[in-house]
Protein backbone atom coordinates (compact mmCIF):
# COMPACT_ATOMS: atom_id res chain seq x y z
CA UNK A 1 0.00 0.00 0.00
CA UNK A 2 1.36 3.82 -0.83
CA UNK A 3 -0.21 6.89 -0.69
CA UNK A 4 0.64 9.32 -3.60
CA UNK A 5 1.00 13.01 -2.46
CA UNK A 6 1.04 15.39 -4.82
CA UNK A 7 2.77 18.92 -3.32
CA UNK A 8 5.00 17.39 -1.12
CA UNK A 9 8.12 20.06 -1.78
CA UNK A 10 5.11 22.33 -0.37
CA UNK A 11 4.27 23.38 3.72
CA UNK A 12 1.41 21.46 3.99
CA UNK A 13 2.32 18.68 1.54
CA UNK A 14 5.46 18.43 3.35
CA UNK A 15 4.00 18.07 7.07
CA UNK A 16 1.45 15.67 5.89
CA UNK A 17 4.25 13.09 4.09
CA UNK A 18 6.35 13.45 6.87
CA UNK A 19 3.18 12.41 9.54
CA UNK A 20 2.34 9.17 6.69
CA UNK A 21 6.01 8.14 6.96
CA UNK A 22 5.98 8.39 10.83
CA UNK A 23 3.23 5.70 11.00
CA UNK A 24 5.02 3.95 8.70
CA UNK A 25 3.70 4.07 5.04
CA UNK A 26 5.25 4.63 2.09
CA UNK A 27 4.70 7.59 0.26
CA UNK A 28 5.22 8.55 -3.10
CA UNK A 29 5.79 12.50 -3.54
CA UNK A 30 5.09 15.11 -6.39
CA UNK A 31 6.22 17.63 -6.84
CA UNK A 32 7.38 20.55 -9.39
CA UNK A 33 9.67 23.14 -7.38
CA UNK A 34 8.37 25.64 -9.38
CA UNK A 35 10.03 28.90 -8.51
CA UNK A 36 6.82 30.64 -6.78
CA UNK A 37 8.86 31.11 -3.64
CA UNK A 38 12.49 30.28 -3.35
CA UNK A 39 13.17 26.71 -4.00
CA UNK A 40 15.70 26.42 -1.33
CA UNK A 41 12.93 26.33 1.40
CA UNK A 42 11.48 23.10 -0.92
CA UNK A 43 14.39 21.75 -1.32
CA UNK A 44 14.77 21.84 2.13
CA UNK A 45 11.78 20.19 2.82
CA UNK A 46 12.46 17.36 0.31
CA UNK A 47 15.38 17.11 1.83
CA UNK A 48 14.05 16.21 5.63
CA UNK A 49 11.75 13.89 3.61
CA UNK A 50 14.75 11.63 1.96
CA UNK A 51 14.66 7.82 3.39
CA UNK A 52 13.31 4.40 3.89
CA UNK A 53 9.60 4.94 2.60
CA UNK A 54 9.60 8.02 0.31
CA UNK A 55 10.25 7.94 -3.25
CA UNK A 56 10.30 11.44 -5.10
CA UNK A 57 8.81 12.36 -8.46
CA UNK A 58 9.63 15.75 -10.28
CA UNK A 59 6.71 16.34 -12.11
CA UNK A 60 3.54 18.60 -12.43
CA UNK A 61 0.55 17.49 -11.86
CA UNK A 62 -1.07 19.51 -14.87
CA UNK A 63 1.33 16.87 -17.01
CA UNK A 64 -0.25 14.10 -18.41
CA UNK A 65 2.09 11.71 -19.23
CA UNK A 66 4.11 12.37 -16.06
CA UNK A 67 0.81 11.54 -13.72
CA UNK A 68 -0.24 8.43 -15.72
CA UNK A 69 3.02 7.04 -15.78
CA UNK A 70 2.87 6.69 -11.55
CA UNK A 71 -0.25 4.40 -12.15
CA UNK A 72 -0.01 0.89 -10.46
CA UNK A 73 -1.84 -0.80 -7.99
CA UNK A 74 0.52 -0.56 -5.38
CA UNK A 75 -1.33 2.87 -4.78
CA UNK A 76 -4.73 3.09 -2.44
CA UNK A 77 -5.02 6.51 -1.38
CA UNK A 78 -4.17 9.90 -3.44
CA UNK A 79 -3.48 13.00 -1.45
CA UNK A 80 -3.41 15.82 -3.78
CA UNK A 81 -2.19 19.12 -2.21
CA UNK A 82 -0.37 20.64 -5.57
CA UNK A 83 -1.55 24.06 -6.81
CA UNK A 84 -1.00 27.12 -7.19
CA UNK A 85 -1.36 28.96 -4.16
CA UNK A 86 -1.63 32.86 -3.22
CA UNK A 87 -5.24 35.04 -3.81
CA UNK A 88 -3.39 38.29 -5.04
CA UNK A 89 -0.77 36.50 -7.59
CA UNK A 90 -3.86 35.10 -9.29
CA UNK A 91 -3.96 38.99 -10.72
CA UNK A 92 -0.62 38.65 -12.32
CA UNK A 93 -0.09 35.36 -13.83
CA UNK A 94 -3.98 33.95 -14.12
CA UNK A 95 -2.55 31.23 -16.85
CA UNK A 96 -0.48 29.21 -14.10
CA UNK A 97 -4.07 29.22 -11.76
CA UNK A 98 -6.12 27.71 -14.80
CA UNK A 99 -3.34 24.91 -15.51
CA UNK A 100 -2.44 23.69 -12.20
CA UNK A 101 -5.59 24.46 -10.02
CA UNK A 102 -7.83 23.10 -13.03
CA UNK A 103 -6.31 21.21 -15.28
CA UNK A 104 -3.92 19.33 -12.36
CA UNK A 105 -7.38 18.69 -11.16
CA UNK A 106 -9.15 16.93 -14.10
CA UNK A 107 -5.18 14.92 -14.46
CA UNK A 108 -5.59 13.50 -11.21
CA UNK A 109 -8.73 12.66 -11.41
CA UNK A 110 -8.08 10.62 -14.40
CA UNK A 111 -4.92 9.37 -12.74
CA UNK A 112 -7.21 8.02 -10.09
CA UNK A 113 -9.43 6.66 -12.75
CA UNK A 114 -5.96 4.05 -13.77
CA UNK A 115 -5.45 3.13 -10.16
CA UNK A 116 -7.01 -0.37 -9.70
CA UNK A 117 -7.32 0.02 -5.82
CA UNK A 118 -7.74 3.24 -5.14
CA UNK A 119 -9.47 3.61 -2.09
CA UNK A 120 -9.81 7.27 -1.65
CA UNK A 121 -8.78 10.65 -3.40
CA UNK A 122 -8.69 13.70 -0.72
CA UNK A 123 -7.50 17.25 -2.38
CA UNK A 124 -6.83 20.79 -1.44
CA UNK A 125 -9.38 22.70 -1.54
CA UNK A 126 -9.46 26.37 -0.04
CA UNK A 127 -11.96 29.08 2.19
CA UNK A 128 -11.08 31.13 -0.27
CA UNK A 129 -14.29 29.62 -2.06
CA UNK A 130 -16.38 31.42 0.05
CA UNK A 131 -15.78 34.61 -1.61
CA UNK A 132 -17.52 37.62 -0.64
CA UNK A 133 -20.39 35.42 1.43
CA UNK A 134 -20.95 37.61 4.45
CA UNK A 135 -22.56 34.68 6.55
CA UNK A 136 -20.56 33.28 9.25
CA UNK A 137 -18.80 30.92 10.22
CA UNK A 138 -18.77 29.47 6.96
CA UNK A 139 -20.26 25.97 6.55
CA UNK A 140 -20.09 23.59 3.88
CA UNK A 141 -23.53 24.49 2.79
CA UNK A 142 -23.23 28.03 2.55
CA UNK A 143 -23.51 29.74 -1.53
CA UNK A 144 -20.15 29.49 -2.86
CA UNK A 145 -20.96 31.47 -6.22
CA UNK A 146 -19.42 35.00 -5.32
CA UNK A 147 -15.77 34.27 -5.69
CA UNK A 148 -13.47 37.69 -5.18
CA UNK A 149 -10.11 36.17 -6.85
CA UNK A 150 -9.50 34.00 -9.87
CA UNK A 151 -7.87 31.78 -7.56
CA UNK A 152 -11.04 30.77 -5.61
CA UNK A 153 -12.94 30.51 -9.07
CA UNK A 154 -10.29 27.68 -9.60
CA UNK A 155 -10.65 25.93 -6.31
CA UNK A 156 -14.51 25.94 -6.79
CA UNK A 157 -13.97 24.81 -10.17
CA UNK A 158 -11.54 22.31 -8.95
CA UNK A 159 -14.56 20.90 -6.48
CA UNK A 160 -17.18 20.83 -8.95
CA UNK A 161 -15.03 19.25 -11.34
CA UNK A 162 -14.55 16.53 -8.43
CA UNK A 163 -18.41 16.49 -8.16
CA UNK A 164 -18.53 15.35 -11.65
CA UNK A 165 -16.41 12.49 -11.40
CA UNK A 166 -17.84 11.38 -8.21
CA UNK A 167 -21.45 11.35 -10.16
CA UNK A 168 -19.79 9.72 -12.97
CA UNK A 169 -17.42 7.27 -12.42
CA UNK A 170 -17.86 6.94 -8.63
CA UNK A 171 -14.81 8.00 -7.52
CA UNK A 172 -14.26 8.11 -3.65
CA UNK A 173 -13.25 11.80 -2.78
CA UNK A 174 -13.00 14.26 0.64
CA UNK A 175 -12.23 17.35 -0.82
CA UNK A 176 -10.70 19.85 2.07
CA UNK A 177 -11.38 23.33 2.48
CA UNK A 178 -8.39 25.19 3.98
CA UNK A 179 -8.28 28.49 5.72
CA UNK A 180 -5.09 30.34 6.96
CA UNK A 181 -2.34 27.86 7.56
CA UNK A 182 0.96 28.77 9.35
CA UNK A 183 3.30 27.03 11.68
CA UNK A 184 7.01 25.77 11.17
CA UNK A 185 8.62 25.33 7.07
CA UNK A 186 5.52 27.56 5.93
CA UNK A 187 5.58 29.80 2.88
CA UNK A 188 7.06 32.54 2.66
CA UNK A 189 4.98 34.53 0.47
CA UNK A 190 2.49 34.56 3.77
CA UNK A 191 1.46 37.16 5.40
CA UNK A 192 2.93 35.95 9.28
CA UNK A 193 6.04 34.88 7.65
CA UNK A 194 7.01 38.19 5.47
CA UNK A 195 5.85 39.64 8.62
CA UNK A 196 7.98 38.17 10.49
CA UNK A 197 11.40 38.99 8.45
CA UNK A 198 10.30 42.50 7.93
CA UNK A 199 9.95 42.75 11.69
CA UNK A 200 13.12 41.32 12.49
CA UNK A 201 15.19 43.50 10.08
CA UNK A 202 13.55 46.63 10.45
CA UNK A 203 11.47 46.64 7.47
CA UNK A 204 7.66 48.09 7.21
CA UNK A 205 5.22 45.58 7.16
CA UNK A 206 1.53 47.05 5.44
CA UNK A 207 -1.19 46.57 6.92
CA UNK A 208 -5.32 46.70 5.17
CA UNK A 209 -7.52 48.32 6.98
CA UNK A 210 -5.56 49.45 10.07
CA UNK A 211 -4.95 45.84 10.95
CA UNK A 212 -9.03 44.91 11.57
CA UNK A 213 -9.27 42.07 8.48
CA UNK A 214 -10.07 38.84 10.52
CA UNK A 215 -8.55 35.21 9.80
CA UNK A 216 -8.92 31.72 10.92
CA UNK A 217 -5.23 30.95 11.43
CA UNK A 218 -5.04 27.14 12.07
CA UNK A 219 -2.03 25.45 13.66
CA UNK A 220 0.11 23.13 10.96
CA UNK A 221 0.02 20.13 13.82
CA UNK A 222 -4.02 20.41 13.64
CA UNK A 223 -4.40 20.40 9.77
CA UNK A 224 -2.31 17.45 9.30
CA UNK A 225 -4.44 15.58 12.36
CA UNK A 226 -7.40 16.82 10.36
CA UNK A 227 -6.29 15.85 6.76
CA UNK A 228 -5.08 12.30 8.02
CA UNK A 229 -8.12 11.71 9.95
CA UNK A 230 -10.56 12.79 6.29
CA UNK A 231 -8.03 10.79 4.64
CA UNK A 232 -8.54 7.67 6.55
CA UNK A 233 -12.15 7.77 5.97
CA UNK A 234 -12.93 7.93 2.92
CA UNK A 235 -17.20 8.20 1.98
CA UNK A 236 -19.15 5.23 2.29
CA UNK A 237 -20.04 3.17 -1.64
CA UNK A 238 -22.63 5.54 -3.27
CA UNK A 239 -21.87 8.24 -1.29
CA UNK A 240 -21.39 11.71 -2.69
CA UNK A 241 -18.43 13.25 -2.33
CA UNK A 242 -17.05 15.00 0.47
CA UNK A 243 -16.23 19.00 0.92
CA UNK A 244 -14.73 19.72 4.41
CA UNK A 245 -13.99 22.81 6.22
CA UNK A 246 -10.60 22.80 8.16
CA UNK A 247 -9.63 25.28 10.23
CA UNK A 248 -9.37 26.51 13.76
CA UNK A 249 -13.08 27.83 14.65
CA UNK A 250 -11.87 31.24 15.46
CA UNK A 251 -11.59 34.48 13.82
CA UNK A 252 -8.50 36.47 14.91
CA UNK A 253 -7.17 40.27 14.00
CA UNK A 254 -4.13 40.57 11.88
CA UNK A 255 -3.47 43.24 14.43
CA UNK A 256 -3.19 40.43 17.06
CA UNK A 257 -0.69 38.42 15.03
CA UNK A 258 1.10 41.06 14.61
CA UNK A 259 1.69 41.77 18.36
CA UNK A 260 2.58 37.84 18.75
CA UNK A 261 5.18 37.71 16.23
CA UNK A 262 6.23 41.26 18.30
CA UNK A 263 6.64 39.66 21.80
CA UNK A 264 7.85 36.70 20.19
CA UNK A 265 10.41 38.18 18.28
CA UNK A 266 10.92 40.97 20.89
CA UNK A 267 11.00 43.64 18.24
CA UNK A 268 8.27 46.38 17.28
CA UNK A 269 6.65 45.88 13.77
CA UNK A 270 7.25 49.23 11.61
CA UNK A 271 3.56 49.48 10.27
CA UNK A 272 2.09 50.80 7.15
CA UNK A 273 -1.64 51.25 6.50
CA UNK A 274 -3.54 51.13 3.11
CA UNK A 275 -7.02 49.85 1.77
CA UNK A 276 -7.74 46.21 1.55
CA UNK A 277 -7.45 45.17 -1.86
CA UNK A 278 -10.64 43.85 -3.93
CA UNK A 279 -9.43 40.61 -3.74
CA UNK A 280 -8.88 39.81 0.03
CA UNK A 281 -12.27 39.29 1.77
CA UNK A 282 -12.36 40.86 5.47
CA UNK A 283 -13.04 37.90 7.49
CA UNK A 284 -12.45 34.33 7.37
CA UNK A 285 -13.90 31.59 10.09
CA UNK A 286 -14.68 28.41 9.45
CA UNK A 287 -17.22 26.19 11.23
CA UNK A 288 -15.36 22.45 11.63
CA UNK A 289 -18.13 20.55 13.40
CA UNK A 290 -18.64 18.48 10.23
CA UNK A 291 -14.99 17.53 10.48
CA UNK A 292 -15.51 16.91 14.13
CA UNK A 293 -18.67 14.68 13.80
CA UNK A 294 -16.61 12.38 10.71
CA UNK A 295 -13.12 12.39 12.09
CA UNK A 296 -13.38 13.38 15.85
CA UNK A 297 -11.32 16.78 14.40
CA UNK A 298 -10.74 19.29 17.26
CA UNK A 299 -7.80 21.53 16.58
CA UNK A 300 -6.30 22.35 20.37
CA UNK A 301 -3.17 25.13 19.10
CA UNK A 302 -4.37 29.09 20.11
CA UNK A 303 -2.36 31.76 18.17
CA UNK A 304 -0.84 31.98 21.07
CA UNK A 305 0.64 28.77 21.37
CA UNK A 306 1.54 28.48 17.81
CA UNK A 307 3.16 32.15 16.37
CA UNK A 308 5.71 31.46 19.23
CA UNK A 309 6.33 27.99 18.00
CA UNK A 310 6.69 29.73 14.45
CA UNK A 311 9.17 32.04 15.70
CA UNK A 312 11.37 29.65 17.37
CA UNK A 313 11.90 27.79 14.11
CA UNK A 314 12.18 30.88 12.06
CA UNK A 315 15.01 32.15 14.34
CA UNK A 316 16.86 28.54 14.07
CA UNK A 317 16.15 28.58 10.48
CA UNK A 318 17.30 32.15 9.34
CA UNK A 319 20.38 31.76 12.05
CA UNK A 320 21.48 28.74 9.75
CA UNK A 321 23.96 30.61 7.45
CA UNK A 322 23.39 28.52 4.20
CA UNK A 323 19.42 28.90 4.57
CA UNK A 324 19.27 32.13 4.67
CA UNK A 325 16.86 33.82 1.99
CA UNK A 326 14.31 36.45 2.35
CA UNK A 327 10.80 36.26 0.83
CA UNK A 328 9.93 36.36 -2.76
Amino acid sequence: MSILVTGAAGFIGYHAAAALLARGQTVIGVDSVNDYYDVRLKQARLARLAGPGFRFVHADVSDREAMFALASPEITHVLHLAAQAGVRFSMVDPYAYVGANVMGQVVMLELCRRLPKLAHFTYASSSSVYGLNRELPFEEGARVDTPSSLYAATKRSAELISHAYGHLYGLPQTGLRFFTVYGPWGRPDMAYYGFAEAILTGKPITLYEGGRLKRDFTYIDDIVAGVLGALDRPPAAGEAPLLLNIGNHRSETVTRLVELLESSLQRRAVITEVPRPAADVEETWASVAAIGARTGYVPSTPLEVGIPRFARWFLDFRADAEQVFAPC
